[in-house]
């Protein structure tokens, strides 16, 4: 029987994103074209050289099935399947695409998402009325998460200022990077000041949304000399995605276990990927990562349940520069959701693509220093979905 998983068995040869932000001057299809064309001429290959693809899209506005591809690459009719699973669709469509090229079915294939939301208007994320169960009612995404962020604030002792440094760390990268939605650098101040949204969590506590795609070729290591990163690419470690309920507020413990302290689908998800990646002290080992800090309570948690410091210490490990761009354990040194906003669809394979440049010494926006091994991170839903997937160097 052989080797369970992905590990070493798939390499990153090509990586790109569009801008991200409101595009007023490109639809889905733009955005989509943009960032495969960018990948391709990455890769220094052609598109006809793709044999199937993978696209993370959430909304049916922006695209319903493969077609949304083909319908503006003209891959010929080869295979191409959209994959939906909340935050996460981004990157689970990169885990399908890393299981047809570790299954030796393809050579050559494309990951990518993109996410259209500013066209529809709404304010906050559209559909909450229209999804979800027809009885349990579903809270907006940032009351989800601001039961997370007084729960915290209960058993930790965090405040708002904890939360604020989240936002002051994130903003502060992302005026660095050139395809940031937002490149302004905030104070502490400024973001308590600001209006609330969902008690605790402020305006600058909250990600925007946004447009934007991004896209990745994968091929087998074997192969990966023959392109343009031939000296660099970068290989998989592992990825592993986690699965939870939809409604953690109705079923109390003995269910799923849920304190709001914790997002359960991180923990399972990273203690998976880990165990494939065989990464035993994460903190020392992974030198930059991508995490979902779809608001700043949440990157503070998924901190902890990514095991890049003890519980109850993520507020202080920020405070002390553990999390710069520059310390122990890089986080977010693109600016992250919070300076790109987030598309959903596209998040994933943007946060893989910006870790892929860092590990390869040319990221877009600040590099961290001798990144050797990175992780992304996405949290979906309810807190019910959490992909995390660990890229290396091929040193």
């Amino acid at each position: 029987m052989g080797i369970k998983g992905i590990r070493d068995k798939v390499a990153i040869i090509g990586a790109d994103a569009t801008k991200y932000g409101e595009r007023w001057d490109k639809n889905q299809y733009d955005l989509l074209f943009d960032a495969a064309q960018g990948a391709f001429k990455d890769a220094g290959m052609k598109k006809e050289e793709v044999e199937a693809v993978w696209v993370g899209i959430y909304y049916y506005f922006t695209g319903m099935s493969g077609a949304t591809v083909e319908d503006i690459l003209r891959l010929d009719g080869i295979p191409i399947t959209r994959i939906e699973n909340y935050c996460a669709s981004g990157m689970d469509a990169f885990r399908n695409a890393c299981f047809g090229v570790a299954s030796g079915t393809y050579d050559v294939v494309m990951a990518c998402g993109v996410e259209k939301l500013m066209d529809e208007g709404s304010s906050g994320l559209p559909g909450f009325k229209i999804f979800g169960h027809p009885v349990l009612p579903l809270p907006s995404a940032p009351a989800m998460f601001s039961m997370a962020a007084t729960r915290c604030f209960h058993e930790f002792g965090w405040t708002k200022e904890d939360l604020a440094r989240v936002a002051v760390k994130n903003h502060d990268n992302g005026s660095y990077h050139p395809k940031a939605h937002f490149r302004s650098k905030i104070t502490i101040e400024t973001a308590m000041r600001a209006p609330m949204i969902a008690d605790p969590l402020g305006r600058f506590d909250c990600c925007a949304m946004s447009d934007g795609a991004a896209a990745l070729i994968l091929t087998r290591p074997e192969l990966a000399p023959s392109y343009a990163h031939g000296d660099d690419f970068v290989v998989i470690k592992a990825n592993a995605i986690s699965c939870r309920t939809n409604f953690p507020w109705y079923i109390p413990p003995p269910g799923p276990g849920w304190d709001f302290t914790s997002f359960p689908s991180t923990v399972k998800a990273a203690e998976m990927a880990y165990k494939e990646a065989g990464i035993t002290n994460p903190r020392k080992e992974i030198n930059c990562a991508e995490v979902h800090d779809c608001f700043t309570i949440t990157e503070l948690i998924n901190c902890q349940d990514l095991q890049f410091c003890d519980r109850g210490k993520a507020a202080e490990e920020l405070k002390n520069g553990t999390f710069n761009w520059d310390g122990e354990t890089a986080v977010n040194p693109s600016g992250g959701l919070k300076s790109f906003g987030h598309p959903i669809g596209s998040t994933g394979c943007r946060m893989l693509q910006e870790i892929t440049k860092q590990l390869q010494g040319r990221a877009e926006g600040r590099q961290v220093p001798d990144a050797r091994i990175g992780l992304c991170h996405n949290l979906g839903g309810a807190f019910s979905v959490a992909s995390v997937t660990i890229l290396a160097q091929n040193k």
